[in-house]
């Protein structure tokens, strides 16, 4: 197994649809998750089955979430299993045919048993680390948490070992009986743009 792999792929990660779009290097995951702002975390409890988008952090081979000790559903997730998912869509692929239509995007596909992080050092690197993934550098341009908050905050980790990528790129797949139609084919671009900071006026 290459040591460049998250892991090598699963039953549960490998990407059978479109299989060449499927990718497990580490790096990849990892840009991914670094690069996303919103996970879907996906889990079961007495409700029933849910899927909730939560912000997180990323540490090594780590992925945590992080919200209030009386959050439903980090209270539900304590060593249970959990599929975290992240998205980014870099274009919508706009086909000659309906059919074709698609988009560009990198998603990661994370599975794991989430466990309960006690170790209140361990808590107080994981927020900093969310706080970071919001704004780079912006845990030192702000209070640290305090023990009440570190008291009141629930961080769980999921451990990196069972994850894998899928990425499209490119143009329209076009039907060679398309492509002499009268209609647009190509990509239309898409990021997520950051916007000059608002001073709240306090």
């Amino acid at each position: 197994m290459s040591t460049d792999w998250v892991s090598a792929p699963t039953a549960r990660t490998t990407v059978r649809r479109k299989a060449d779009r499927g990718r497990y290097e580490r790096d990849i995951v990892h840009a991914v998750l670094d690069e996303g702002l919103v996970a879907h975390v996906g889990f079961t409890s007495d409700f029933g089955v849910a899927v909730l988008p939560m912000v997180y952090a990323r540490l090594a081979d780590q992925l945590y979430l992080h919200g209030a000790v009386g959050n439903h559903m980090l209270r539900a997730l304590d060593h249970a299993d959990v599929c975290v998912t992240v998205t980014l869509v870099d274009g919508l692929v706009l086909s000659r045919s309906a059919f074709h239509h698609s988009m560009n995007y990198r998603s990661v596909v994370v599975y794991g048993r989430a466990t309960l992080v006690a170790d209140e050092d361990e808590k107080n690197r994981v927020l900093r680390a969310v706080v970071d993934h919001m704004v780079d550098g912006r845990s030192q341009q702000c209070r640290p948490p305090t023990a009440e908050e570190l008291r009141a905050t629930r961080v769980l980790r999921i451990p990196l070992q069972e994850a894998s990528a899928k990425v499209r790129t490119g143009p329209p797949i076009e039907d060679a009986s398309d492509v002499a139609l009268p209609y647009f084919g190509g990509v239309v671009p898409l990021s997520l743009v950051r916007g000059a900071p608002v001073a709240d006026g306090l």
